[in-house]
């Protein structure tokens, strides 16, 4: 799940700054995360996602 966030930060058309103000996150522990230095949590990472189009989908265990 992180890689995928981190790319789709990374590949969007939409600056970090944008990213950040969307998402409700500061600009700094956007920063942390792209660069591997933290981890977001899943209510972080489901605001992150949805400020880039994208959905969390829990997959049921096997």
């Amino acid at each position: 799940m992180e890689q995928r966030l981190k790319r789709a930060v990374l590949t969007s058309n939409m600056s970090r700054y944008r990213i950040a103000k969307l998402s409700g996150l500061s600009e700094a522990q956007l920063s942390y995360f792209v660069n591997d230095k933290r981890s977001l949590t899943l209510p972080a990472a489901a605001k992150l996602a949805m400020a880039l189009g994208l959905e969390l989908i829990q997959k049921k265990k096997k």
